[in-house]
């Protein structure tokens, strides 16, 4: 399936109509062979006479980075990031699924939470993928034959019976889909499992606990609306997103993206 356009969805990229005046963003899809573990690859590339910083609210996934001849694993993370671009670069991503790291992991996924690890330390022949992988230490953008590469590379090394993680990505992927879902008890209902067994499942497999999964895609389901089209009833939304009132998601959206959401909505929005 091919990734969403940008238009459709900017869910983690905080103010993404002034980021993307700074740098460009393309997705492209993964194989079917790494399609059960990789949602997309992502590539950012820039060209700035000013240094700029992007915020972002990163999905509670795993991102594999490739930029300036290096490459990193970042692990999920549980608070905002912020990237610096400067001058003339790119960067190449690869976004898994939630909980679709866990299978080259090896390990329950929290050990890695808000970690950055030197992919080495995970995959023994990494070093190969890097000696051979073209265009790495090139500063231009064209950075499909290294993609291919690392597809190629995880395609290679994906399990080929099921993996139990693999249940859990589609809990997390049908709590992004349904705004409805707003608390823990009501998903291990849904799923048919005690919260217990969902919170040692979401600490294995994805890293972060489902409390705050759901909160993430409830924060970007806020500030996706806010994004888009005239401003939504913000009491209506903080009831539908399962926040007690407007004031509850008043501060928990500012205390995360910096600013409350109605003045979100009016700076991002057209001509503004």
């Amino acid at each position: 399936m091919e990734p969403r356009p940008l238009e459709e969805d900017a869910r983690g990229i905080i103010d993404s109509r002034t980021g993307l005046t700074r740098f460009r963003l393309d997705r492209y899809a993964p194989s079917e062979g790494a399609a059960r573990f990789v949602d997309r690859y992502w590539v950012a590339s820039w060209d700035l006479e000013e240094p700029f910083v992007q915020r972002v609210l990163p999905h509670p996934v795993v991102n594999l980075v490739f930029a300036d001849g290096r490459a990193a694993v970042h692990g999920p993370a549980t608070e905002v990031g912020r990237h610096r671009l400067e001058g003339r670069g790119w960067a190449l991503g690869v976004m898994f699924r939630p909980a679709g790291f866990r299978p080259f992991l090896g390990r329950p996924m929290n050990e890695i939470t808000d970690a950055v690890l030197e992919p080495g330390e995970l995959f023994e022949d990494f070093g190969e993928l890097l000696a051979a992988a073209p265009g790495i230490d090139s500063r231009g953008t064209d950075t499909a034959p290294l993609r291919h590469a690392v597809d190629r590379f995880l395609s290679a090394r994906a399990p080929v019976r099921r993996d139990p993680a693999e249940d859990t990505r589609g809990i997390v992927e049908r709590v992004a889909a349904d705004p409805s879902v707003t608390s823990v008890a009501a998903l291990a209902a849904r799923e048919g499992m005690s919260a217990r067994l969902l919170q040692r499942r979401f600490s294995d497999h994805v890293g972060i606990g489902p409390k705050a999964v759901i909160r993430r895609y409830r924060f970007y389901e806020a500030a996706e609306r806010a994004r888009r089209g005239a401003p939504p009833d913000w009491a209506r939304l903080a009831a539908d997103l399962g926040f007690s009132d407007q004031s509850h998601l008043t501060r928990e959206f500012t205390a995360v993206i910096g600013v409350p959401p109605a003045r979100y909505a009016a700076e991002g929005a057209p001509g503004a």
